[in-house]
């Protein structure tokens, strides 16, 4: 039987704009779906998990288009909440080579920010998990919001179930003050924490020193000296950093930081040419959750992920459409990309 991971989180209309256009320039915007937790549930579905995504949407076409684009990939959405004002959105222009991407939000008073912790039976929603995953984007869209967070961390946490939390800070979303006062206080449910190399710096306070990812420039030994700061402070299971060095909007290197409190591995790094960055973070998050859900060692659980999301640079759309054999053989060392006949 395969495992069951539950996340909660928002999802959102996506309108960018055709190729690299600008928004000025542009006279049509490609719609799709798509926001943290449900790329994640979507992502491990795609690699033969029950992936559920527990959210808030307008009881209208809209948010009825954005569950049927779930369904489309085998996303288990039986316990979405219908009700609440509009389904959020956001704009998307991809930068190229020395232009960064931009993203403009029109998010506000949507669905999910309204939604009440009376909105959903979490006894039934955890019935048989086997994980629970939020991102700290959730708890910043309200008071309400970060007040559901909380509940469902405490309800997966009740029936032992493992949880995790990308870390995910949004400066547009919320200041740094209000974010680590809320985090820290979710993180005491949290097993496994994963963030990037700006995140755990503006949510909880903790730097990694000598790095910038603007230069392209990584230094491990500030991470780790991080990561113990973490360990010793919430008692994280395992910590994750996906390691970003951003040569232009165009090449990036990539690579991820994971520790168990005791041991660290660093995984091959992957220099990507990007198609669309959007959702590789949580690509790499569903990589890692699939590998220690289904009992991988910590080494080959962050080599998937960091395969899986490398592999979502790609891939246009903010879902990660790359197969399990096709991440695998990435992990094996096939990153020639000849053509499959």
């Amino acid at each position: 039987m395969s495992k069951r991971v539950v996340t909660l989180g928002e999802i959102m209309l996506r309108l960018s704009t055709p190729g690299f256009q600008r928004f000025v320039q542009s006279d049509s915007l490609d719609v799709t779906y798509g926001g943290g937790e449900a790329n994640v549930a979507a992502s491990l579905c795609n690699y033969g998990l029950n992936g559920v995504f527990v959210s808030k949407v307008p009881d209208n076409p809209i948010g009825q288009s954005a569950i049927n684009h779930l369904r489309r990939y085998g996303v288990n959405t039986d316990f979405m909440a219908k009700g609440g004002s509009r389904l959020g959105i956001y704009f998307l222009e991809t930068g190229a080579s020395m232009r960064a991407s931009q993203v403009v939000y029109d998010r506000a008073n949507a669905a999910i920010a309204e939604a009440k912790v009376s909105d959903f039976d979490w006894d039934a929603i955890l019935d048989g998990a086997d994980w629970f995953h939020t991102t700290g984007i959730t708890p910043a869209l309200s008071d309400s919001s970060a007040e559901l967070t909380k509940h469902a961390l405490q309800a997966a946490k009740a029936k032992g179930i493992t949880t995790s939390i990308d870390l995910n800070y949004r400066k547009k979303l919320w200041s740094k003050e209000k974010a680590r006062e809320v985090m820290s206080d979710l993180c005491q449910y949290v097993d496994v924490c994963i963030g990037n190399e700006e995140d755990a710096e503006t949510t909880l306070g903790f730097k990694a020193a000598h790095s910038d990812v603007t230069k392209g420039e990584l230094d491990l030994s500030g991470y780790k000296d991080v990561f113990q700061q973490m360990k010793a402070k919430f008692g994280f299971k395992f910590i994750a950093s996906s390691l970003r060095e951003s040569y232009s909007a165009s090449d990036n290197g990539w690579s991820a930081l994971v520790c168990n409190g005791e041991e660290y591995y660093h995984t091959k790094k992957y220099n990507v040419r990007i198609v669309d960055r959007v959702g590789s973070g949580d690509s790499f998050a569903s990589g890692l959750i699939y590998g220690l859900v289904t009992g991988m060692s910590m080494p080959d659980a962050a080599e998937f992920g960091v395969a899986a999301s490398a592999l979502k640079h790609t891939i246009p759309g903010d879902l990660n459409h790359a197969t399990l054999k096709e991440v695998k053989d990435l992990m094996q060392g096939d990153a020639s990309g000849r053509v499959q006949r």
